[in-house]
């Protein structure tokens, strides 16, 4: 299942992924490569009521450790 990550802009898991895959090493990188993480309606659209820059980190830093 391609699970979402930006509920705002309606990012999935996968395209975010794939932009790490394409060299997005930071947040603002995935913002400019996807548009995740640009939108203002966190609390109204995401479940969890949150931002989803903290999920997003937190696949660009399990991503970027293991490309080490």
């Amino acid at each position: 299942m391609n699970k979402t990550i930006c509920y705002c802009k309606n990012i999935s898991k996968n395209t975010i992924l794939n932009a790490i895959s394409n060299e997005a090493k930071t947040l603002k990188d995935v913002q400019k490569m996807t548009g995740a993480c640009t939108g203002n309606q966190c609390k109204d659209l995401n479940p969890s009521g949150m931002c989803c820059s903290a999920e997003i980190n937190k696949l660009l830093k399990n991503t970027n450790s293991t490309k080490d």
